[in-house]
């Protein structure tokens, strides 16, 4: 593991108006690395991914990627950089096919390689090529997963940001989404920076993680370890959330 954080973030306070949703967390992702934040709903997971993406900017702290301060970059500045996000929800465009949403994918870096990154999406995602021709919308959720996912590769980020990859999807599919991503990782050295709320999937997959309660980080360590320590089992594993 490199001595600089490929992702480092001091401090960082956001706020949605008078309400405070992360109060001066302190975070690292190194390069290759998977690294993992959980916590239960409404903790401030999805506003850490956001904040570090420019939506809402930090009100205090410090958000470093690849050696630049990104605290008040707007975020198409951001994702020139090599950041990427999969987003909760997954926000997909419904209207356009599922060759379409790759390519918006693939503005950020001007289409450079772009049919090859198509074909290799098709190969890690093979009912993407299936289903190419199809409008989003028409999807089932786990194929727009897999296309949120896919979108955000197109773009050859050094740091995918996923933010509830599993969320209202058939275990199978959960499986399926997260092999892809320890795949991508051991194979391709990308590298991850996951909320989820499947605390066990997640930690399981993690080199290290954090557990995030209202707004603050309130635990870290290797993602093994916190699968093992009993409060985070009482709290997010035993019949928890």
């Amino acid at each position: 593991m490199s001595a600089t954080p490929l992702l480092h973030v001091q401090g960082l306070e956001a706020a949605y108006g008078q309400v405070v949703a992360l109060k001066g967390v302190d975070i690292e992702v190194h390069e290759g690395e998977i690294v993992t934040i959980i916590g239960a709903n409404g903790a401030g997971k999805s506003t850490l991914m956001m904040s570090i993406f420019g939506q809402p900017q930090a009100r205090a702290g410090q958000i470093i990627f690849a050696g630049q301060d990104i605290t008040r970059a707007p975020t198409h500045t951001i994702a020139r950089l090599g950041l990427a996000q999969s987003p909760e929800g997954r926000r997909i465009f419904s209207r356009m096919t599922v060759r379409e949403n790759l390519q918006m994918g693939a503005a950020v870096n001007g289409f450079a390689h772009f049919e090859a990154d198509l074909a290799r999406m098709f190969t890690i995602f093979p009912r993407l090529k299936e289903r190419q021709g199809q409008l989003g919308g028409t999807l089932s959720g786990g194929e727009q997963q897999m296309l949120a996912i896919a979108r955000a590769l197109m773009s050859r980020p050094r740091l995918l940001l996923l933010d509830e990859p599993s969320l209202g999807l058939a275990p199978l599919v959960v499986k399926q989404i997260f092999d892809v991503i320890r795949d991508l990782n051991r194979n391709e050295g990308l590298t991850v920076f996951l909320v989820e709320q499947n605390a066990f999937h997640a930690l399981k997959l993690a080199d290290r993680g954090y557990v995030m309660v209202n707004g603050a980080i309130t635990m870290s360590g290797p993602g093994r370890e916190l699968l093992a320590r009993p409060e985070v089992r009482a709290a997010y594993l035993e019949g928890g959330h």
